[in-house]
């Protein structure tokens, strides 16, 4: 069983920055890929940013490009999403995910999430 917890959340002005943190608690992330996913009221929860195990490959939806940046410290069981130049769109509550396939098993974790408010 893996337990995330996020953290970083708040409340920031159009053209802020926050970073949220998304730590694991009981297990390792090793062999997960990570990705942020974050739901508005009202909306349908829509992929954010996603980073392989290595670190190596990243992805990121078109709205965040250039703005956000996924990053993680496998040492500290860590995933991280850098957030910049934030846009009242931005609104949302921020679900960090784990995921991995082990001999045809999948495992597929969320935390309880992170609100993040920016205002106009």
């Amino acid at each position: 069983q893996v337990q995330l917890v996020e953290s970083g959340g708040g409340l920031v002005q159009a053209g802020g920055s926050l970073r949220l943190s998304c730590a694991a608690d009981g297990r390792t992330l090793t062999g997960y890929t990570m990705r942020w996913f974050r739901q508005a009221p009202g909306k349908e929860r829509e992929f954010v940013a996603a980073i392989s195990w290595s670190g190596g490959t990243t992805d990121y939806v078109d709205s965040v490009k250039g703005r956000f940046t996924i990053s993680r410290d496998n040492a500290k069981n860590t995933v991280y999403l850098q957030m910049n130049g934030l846009r009242p769109e931005d609104t949302a509550v921020y679900y960090c995910n784990a995921e991995r396939t082990m001999w045809s098993t999948k495992y597929n974790y969320w935390g309880q999430g992170t609100q993040v408010t920016v205002s106009s």
